[in-house]
């Protein structure tokens, strides 16, 4: 294969490792069913919480964040951080939340979010975390905290590596969680959105 062709394979390859649903299958392990039929029905992280336990949860969490970081560090390594690196980033992100393995209905993007921005820039995946830690911390609120921690990261990015594409880049990262919190969002605003440990959906 030319070089064109192993790029285009890999970006394939971190698509379809971050649609492997990590979310179901502890679920499944853990012995709480099909998280797809309990609380808001999403397989991520804060569902899994709701539904599975607090290690369920964790174990969720770090799974989908390592669907990021690995395929996103190995790219990074070959290529360092140029398009062919931002693409594979972007396919796993697009794979958790649209896969192939569960007819393209996913989680938020969260996680595996967070794992592709510690690989891609350590120190603005970690304020990112930070800020999303913070804000969960303060409001209860899991969908809140990414809301806000994505918001201000492509003001992290452009500050941090001074780069137009990579500040393009985060606003397209902000903008897909966005679009997948809209029924949150909506939640939100009317009042009804259900706080970290207080059952029901997210």
């Amino acid at each position: 294969m030319n070089d064109y062709t192993i790029r285009i394979t890999f970006i394939a390859g971190a698509y379809l490792l971050g649609a492997v649903p990590f979310g179901l299958l502890t679920a499944k392990a853990m012995g709480a069913g099909d998280i797809r039929k309990m609380g808001s029905g999403n397989i991520g992280a804060t569902n899994v919480l709701r539904n599975a336990g607090k290690l369920g949860g964790f174990i969720t969490l770090l799974l989908d964040s390592l669907k990021g970081v690995i395929p996103v560090l190995i790219a990074k390594a070959w290529w360092g951080t140029e398009i062919w690196t931002l693409g594979v980033a972007l396919a796993a992100i697009l794979g958790h939340n649209y896969p192939v393995y569960l007819e393209f209905k996913g989680g938020k993007g969260v996680a595996t979010s967070l794992g592709i921005l510690v690989a891609l820039w350590p120190f603005a995946g970690l304020i990112t975390i930070g800020i999303w830690i913070g804000s969960v911390l303060i409001w209860r609120y899991s969908s809140l905290g990414a809301l806000i921690s994505f918001t201000f990261l492509p003001m992290v990015i452009f500050v941090g590596e001074r780069s137009i594409q990579y500040l393009v880049f985060s606003l397209l990262v902000s903008a897909m969680i966005f679009y997948r919190h809209i029924e949150n969002i909506k939640r939100l605003l009317a009042g009804k959105e259900k706080m970290i440990g207080k059952g029901g959906g997210v």
